[in-house]
């Protein structure tokens, strides 16, 4: 472990990815081991610890209050892309202290920018793009270890909707002959869809896309109701007490264009804007509705927005096992929805696959970051504009970038490495293979 060259061409990466979602509730840091005898061969990928850092309530307003209105103040962008990375940077540095970690161990930090704002669909005259703030140089600086941010762009480049960690379920979950599909449920909701292997192999037909509003809209019903004391709906006790008033549901998804378009396609901050939770919240209220069915209401609106994305999308109606993950896995009020319409799908969390449900990203981001430095590119989701290979992300040195150039030149000869065919997840010594 660490960042001590040696002459042995095995690869041995110690990385820390650090991910907050759209919510901007927290930080979540995962610090995992990656080894691979050579580059044709499979990546081992070892979890060793987990953690959350809640974000500053301060920050999360700024950064919500500048989405809504001085998005084109560019004062308001540098300062608050600077903001992010020291926060970053603290949650990275508190992490590794709470569990004594030997900072010099880790060779570097993977870590995801805030998709501030992003025009996945251009226009007549406007160009695909993406910013996302969450500055990499700062982190780099205040931690003094080398620093991978900003992955959106370069996938935006070739065509990508970008931020995909479709590659990650599909690598984990490919499965000789069932169709499986990863539905992670945190700020916005996503599915990948991984039908069987062919001969034996990752079928690269695997796909992606995002489903709409995860919890974002459920967190912001919550924070209303009590007042900023409660994050979320805990086990969906508040939603479960509730009524769901189906013609809000349906007036909303009927009347958003984002359902109405057709894959490939991404969601962010501009698609579903902070504020139209309260406009849900206010016409709830106007018709009656006790919170407890706000929350219902709102909640059915994520359950049937996934839903209605598998009917339309999926490559069979006949999904055989589907994974959650994100903070509303355990939301039994989604699950049990998703149930009734595929009653023959076994629903797990990711934690059955040997991943926590909430940790998924953040480990998918170290994965993302340790693909940089080593010099590979990425799978990509199937059905997007192109699947050009693409190295992506951005590197910031820090002070051990020296030592861990040496080490992934050393395993790389230099040259530009093809996709990872092949991930094996280990949890305590042991493989979980996940071909049950």
């Amino acid at each position: 472990m660490g960042s001590v060259a040696n002459t042995d061409p095995v690869l041995d990466l110690v990385v820390l990815g650090l991910s907050s979602g759209i919510s901007v509730e927290s930080i979540d840091c995962a610090l995992c081991r990656f080894r691979q005898q050579n580059a044709a061969g499979p990546v081992s990928l070892e979890l060793l610890k987990y953690g959350e850092a809640l974000l500053d309530p301060e920050i999360k307003k700024r950064l919500m209050d500048m989405a809504l209105h001085d998005f084109n103040v560019p004062e308001q962008v540098a300062e608050i892309n600077a903001i992010l990375g020291e926060a970053f940077a603290t949650a990275g540095l508190e992490f590794i202290a709470t569990n004594n970690i030997d900072k010099s161990t880790i060779d570097f930090i993977s870590s995801h920018a805030q998709a501030t704002w992003r025009i996945p669909h251009p226009i007549t005259r406007q160009a695909r793009t993406s910013i996302s703030m969450n500055e990499g140089v700062v982190i780099a600086a205040r931690t003094g270890i080398t620093t991978v941010t900003d992955f959106r762009v370069g996938e935006v480049a070739v065509g990508q909707p970008g931020a995909s960690l479709a590659d990650f379920d599909a690598l984990l979950l490919h499965h000789p002959t069932k169709l499986r599909a990863c539905q992670n449920i945190s700020g916005i909701g996503s599915v990948c869809f991984i039908p069987p292997d062919i001969d034996g192999e990752l079928n690269d037909n695997f796909f992606s896309f995002d489903t709409g509003p995860g919890n974002i809209y459920i967190d912001a019903a919550i924070h209303h109701y009590t007042n900023g004391a409660q994050r979320y709906d805990i086990d969906g006790e508040i939603g479960k007490r509730g009524k769901v008033d189906e013609e809000i549901v349906d007036d909303f998804i009927s009347s958003h264009p984002y359902f109405q378009r057709s894959i490939p396609k991404s969601a962010g901050r501009d698609d579903f804007r902070a504020v139209l939770a309260h406009e849900l919240i206010s016409k709830a209220e106007d018709k009656g509705l006790l919170p407890e069915d706000v929350v219902a209401t709102i909640t059915r609106i994520t359950a049937q927005s996934i839903v209605d994305h598998y009917k339309c999308f999926a490559p069979s109606q006949n999904i055989d096992e589907l994974f959650l993950c994100g903070g509303s896995a355990y939301n039994p009020n989604i699950v049990n929805f998703i149930q009734k319409n595929y009653p023959s799908t076994k629903i797990f969390t990711l934690d059955a696959a040997g991943i926590p449900a909430v940790a998924r990203e953040a480990i998918n981001l170290a994965l993302r970051g340790m693909d940089a430095v080593v010099g590979r590119t990425v799978l990509t989701s199937h059905g997007a504009e192109t699947r050009q290979e693409q190295i992506v992300g951005k590197v910031s040195p820090g002070d051990n970038y020296e030592q861990v150039m040496q080490k992934v030149m050393q395993f790389g000869k230099g040259e530009m490495l093809g996709p990872i065919r092949d991930l094996v997840n280990v949890v305590k010594g042991e493989v979980i293979p996940n071909k049950w």
